[in-house]
């Protein structure tokens, strides 16, 4: 089932700590006074995430009728398209969550984790050899 508008504010603003303002007449959303996501440019049909090159790349090659890059240097930087009629609520979502944790507070975006992502991430930190 295709995702409205609506949908995608009700899923950003489920995110810790994300609020709704407006950037250039339409709707942007922020963690941090940053923002991750916009909503109705170029057009209604449309919503954007800022995601990296690389996470660009998994999302459009998922599934490229719902993702594509922005056009020019900020879609070269992994600001990427939604196409809202053409995707879905799980990918959308992800977008959403990929987005919001690329400019989240360090501290905020790992109390968004599991607790059990949590504990191996700090394993893994912990258990990393030092380099001189």
């Amino acid at each position: 089932m295709p995702l409205t508008s609506s949908d995608f504010r009700r899923i950003a603003l489920s995110l810790p700590q994300t609020e709704e303002r407006k950037h250039m007449r339409h709707p942007d959303f922020r963690v941090a006074g940053k923002i991750f996501a916009t909503l109705a440019y170029p057009g209604k049909q449309f919503a954007m995430v800022k995601l990296t090159p690389i996470q660009q790349q998994e999302f459009v090659a998922s599934d490229p009728a719902a993702f594509r890059p922005v056009n020019g240097a900020w879609g070269r930087k992994g600001c990427t398209h939604i196409l809202l009629a053409r995707s879905n609520k799980r990918a959308v979502k992800e977008a959403l969550l990929a987005a919001w944790r690329n400019y989240a507070p360090s501290r905020v975006a790992l109390d968004s984790l599991p607790k059990a992502a949590v504990k191996a991430r700090r394993s893994r930190t912990r258990a990393s050899p030092k380099r001189a």
